[in-house]
């Protein structure tokens, strides 16, 4: 069965990347980001069935057109799922995150030290760049959160909190990223968030 990703995706990615675009021209040198840099591969983080649909088409992909490396993929998140489902604050079995205060508090010291099974340990790329998630696509310049504007630990040294702000970037001000985890929660009968290696799975 052919992994399909709904078709308003692509613009979504279109003005996230454009976001990115232009906050990384405010950001300058400040911004540490370049090819190489896993500091954001490292430590399991939360998607959205969006997200993780996103990834095995990526995935899919990958496979007609160089399977060897799809495998190495597959074979790195079957690796990581094995080695994080004793203490998943979730459903080992559909991979599904926990919503509860202690599944979320779980979730915060919860495999920080796990590679992505999409980074390529060899080059310290990503295999599925084009289809990363929106986490991966914004990790880097100022974005605010709950707990206010966060920026990579790596950018920014030495900035000033007005000069931080003035590179604050808004990935989807018009919030078109909801309705389409909605519409993928609704085909495939998965709702909640989950993480790459159990999205992976294959």
């Amino acid at each position: 069965m052919a992994v399909r990703v709904p078709s308003g995706d692509q613009k979504l990615i279109q003005i996230v990347d454009a976001a990115l675009a232009d906050a990384t021209r405010r950001s300058g040198d400040w911004l540490a980001c370049r090819p190489g840099c896993t500091q954001c591969c490292i430590g399991v983080f939360a998607i959205n069935q969006l997200d993780a649909q996103r990834l095995r088409h990526g995935l899919a992909l990958l496979k007609k057109q160089e399977p060897e490396r799809a495998e190495a993929v597959s074979r790195r998140a079957r690796e990581s799922a094995a080695h994080l489902a004793e203490h998943f604050p979730g459903d080992s079995a559909t991979g599904i995150l926990g919503e509860s205060e202690d599944a979320a508090a779980r979730f915060e010291d919860f495999g920080n030290d796990e590679p992505c099974p999409a980074l390529d340990p060899a080059t310290g790329l990503c295999e599925l760049y084009e289809s990363r998630p929106m986490t991966c696509r914004v990790f880097g310049p100022p974005v605010r959160s709950e707990d206010g504007l966060g920026v990579c630990e790596l950018c920014f040294q030495g900035a000033s909190e007005k000069e931080i702000a003035a590179c604050e970037m808004v990935p989807d001000p018009d919030d078109l990223e909801s309705p389409l985890v909605k519409q993928v929660e609704k085909s495939s009968k998965l709702r909640g968030n989950t993480i790459v290696a159990f999205a992976l799975l294959t």
